[in-house]
């Protein structure tokens, strides 16, 4: 079996453009899928999977360890967001590939399963919230449909500092939801790399009163030493590593001690296996990982199969709702049932996309909100639910 072409997709999803890959081999009607999804780099990283097509033409898909070395080995400008989300989206299609071929889940093929299901938490749950009140309403229906847990970002258009009111009505927010679902869901508080490091340690104290689940990204995820030195003077537990690109920048994050839980996404940081590396240096450390996973459909399919795999996977991020669109462009089924989704045993990803949809959802430019105070605009008002529950 030989690869015989690489084609990329991109697709208009509301907050973000989805950036997705098929790889095709000689066997006909066998070909995998995967997501390289990069907010505001679009066709950059299409472009960068597209540079990779001279290590892959002709070559086995079942190589993926080789594909993998080659491909970060002769970029010479090795790591960042772009070269590594075009790695991950190919190495994800040839595992689609190689299960598919040998009729089995992605899954079996990295060791089995360790669970059937992983429980998830939220996000995007809130928009279009905007009151204290607003964010309470939306945290009490988000927990009626089951999550376990619910992640935002209370900090407005803050950057580096935050005014004493924008504090006062951050917390506001949070005690808010706190209230109205305390004892039956945990709050997760995102701040998005946005602080330097007494405005972060002044936060995480104030966070303090509300046993959150964690306190993730910050401060901006160059820092690690920094960001070490935050966790060592605050309380509440502390996440990171949705911008970090290899298993050699989570080895300095360990070696730090800068974090309680750790987010690679499967879209950056390398792909499946890389994810799997990643997950086991960090159950010698015995810290939980919690991916990163806001994206598409393939990103989350490709996460499932880590979930059902990884011993010390503890949380799934899951978007609470998308465009309605999403069931169209993908073949994605996935069940949520009593705050978990359910892993799915099709071979290989178990998931496909529709060409011919896509283009009914071309790009669209979009602009960074996190520093705009417009981070609740995350969804459509027609936004459904694209699980079954």
């Amino acid at each position: 079996m030989k690869i015989t072409a690489i084609k990329t997709y991109i697709c208009h999803a509301y907050r973000t453009n989805w950036v997705f890959v098929k790889v095709f081999t000689d066997v006909d009607g066998l070909h995998g899928v995967g997501e390289a999804t990069l907010e505001y780099k679009e066709h950059t990283v299409a472009q960068a999977c597209h540079e990779l097509e001279s290590l892959l033409i002709g070559k086995d898909p079942h190589r993926i360890e080789e594909f993998w070395h080659a491909a970060y080995r002769d970029a010479y400008w090795r790591g960042g967001a772009v070269l590594m989300s075009a790695i991950s989206a190919i190495e994800m299609a040839l595992w689609d590939i190689k299960g598919k071929d040998l009729g089995v889940p992605v899954y079996q093929l990295l060791g089995g399963k360790v669970r059937d299901a992983i429980a998830c938490y939220a996000n995007g749950w809130f928009a279009p919230a905007k009151t204290p009140d607003e964010f309470a309403e939306k945290a009490r229906e988000a927990v009626a449909q089951g999550f376990s847990a619910l992640k935002w970002d209370p900090f407005g258009s803050a950057y580096l500092q935050i005014g004493r009111q924008e504090l006062n009505d951050a917390m506001a927010c949070v005690g808010a939801v706190y209230d109205s679902i305390k004892d039956k869901a945990d709050i997760i508080i995102e701040a998005h790399g946005r602080f330097d490091i007494p405005t972060a340690v002044r936060i995480g104290q104030a966070l303090g009163d509300f046993d959150i689940l964690w306190y993730e990204e910050p401060i901006p995820p160059q820092n690690l030493e920094g960001l070490a030195e935050v966790k060592r003077r605050i309380s509440v537990p502390v996440s990171a590593g949705e911008r970090l690109y290899n298993r050699w920048e989570f080895r300095s994050l360990f070696e730090q001690k800068a974090a309680d839980f750790i987010q690679p996404d499967v879209s950056h940081a390398g792909g499946i296996s890389e994810i799997k590396k990643i997950a086991a240096m960090a159950e010698a450390y015995h810290i939980p990982i919690c991916p990163h996973n806001p994206s598409g459909p393939v990103a989350n399919a490709a996460t499932l199969q880590l979930a059902g795999n990884l011993p010390n996977f503890f949380l799934l991020e899951t978007m609470s709702s998308d465009v309605p669109w999403r069931q169209e462009i993908a073949t994605e089924e996935v069940s949520f049932k009593d705050g978990k989704m359910l892993i799915p045993d099709k071979p290989g990803l178990g998931i496909d996309i529709n060409e011919d949809a896509i283009k009914k959802y071309p790009y669209q430019a979009k602009e960074l909100r996190h520093y705009k105070g417009t981070l609740t605009d995350i969804r459509p008002t027609n936004a459904k639910s694209y699980f079954e529950n």
